[in-house]
């Protein structure tokens, strides 16, 4: 039963990557909740994203990435800061926000000089990344303001049938949003309050980070 269970998942991440490459959009389950993907790199398949989403333009979309070695790609630079937090919560649900690769599209950013990025700590994600060969939109799989999902029902309650594929891959272990930190400043900010508690960032880096 559980060979069986594997091979579904396979088959699904499988055709989750052919969907991808072809501009489509997949959502799957990662270590924090569903998210909503389309190749970074593909303008119509990200627009597509905010379309679905309901989303306004002026709010960039975080990336989902592989490995570190991905980061040199979408950021222009990484500071001490930065290393020191990936070393410690990458794989995980700590999502890093660094200044902007000069070679990253406008359209992912949309006028801002930052991008989100992590790496999550889940199969699936993972798998689909390195599949397509390139960083994967990294959104929730909701409407715009609506919960985030926790399992594939979840995702297709909300989005239905606008969406290419749902990966069932179950329920998602963190049940909350990734922790998103700024590290571009003097003094890291964190932006939004998720998966990683601000004490163990604070741990970490051997500083207070405030309110």
């Amino acid at each position: 039963m559980r060979q069986e269970i594997l091979l579904t998942l396979t088959e699904q991440i499988r055709k989750g990557i052919q969907i991808l490459k072809a501009g489509g959009t997949v959502a799957y389950p990662t270590d924090t909740v569903y998210g909503l993907g389309a190749d970074a790199f593909n303008k119509r398949a990200v627009e597509k994203i905010y379309e679905i989403k309901g989303r306004p333009r002026q709010s960039a979309f975080p990336l989902l990435l592989a490995n570190s070695n991905q980061v040199a790609d979408v950021a222009s630079s990484v500071s001490e800061i930065a290393w020191l937090l990936m070393s410690h919560f990458w794989p995980g649900g700590l999502t890093l926000v660094l200044p902007k690769g000069i070679n990253l599209p406008d359209y992912l950013s949309y006028g801002d000089a930052t991008v989100a990025v992590r790496i999550p700590n889940h199969p699936v994600p993972l798998a689909l990344i390195k599949g397509l060969g390139s960083p994967l939109i990294g959104t929730s799989a909701n409407i715009s303001g609506q919960p985030s999902a926790l399992t594939a029902k979840e995702v297709k309650i909300q989005l239905g049938g606008r969406i290419s594929l749902t990966i069932d891959g179950g329920r998602c272990p963190g049940g909350v949003e990734s922790t998103i930190i700024d590290v571009t400043r003097k003094t890291p900010k964190i932006q939004r309050q998720g998966l990683i508690p601000r004490e163990e960032i604070e741990r970490v880096l051997g500083i207070n980070l405030g309110e």
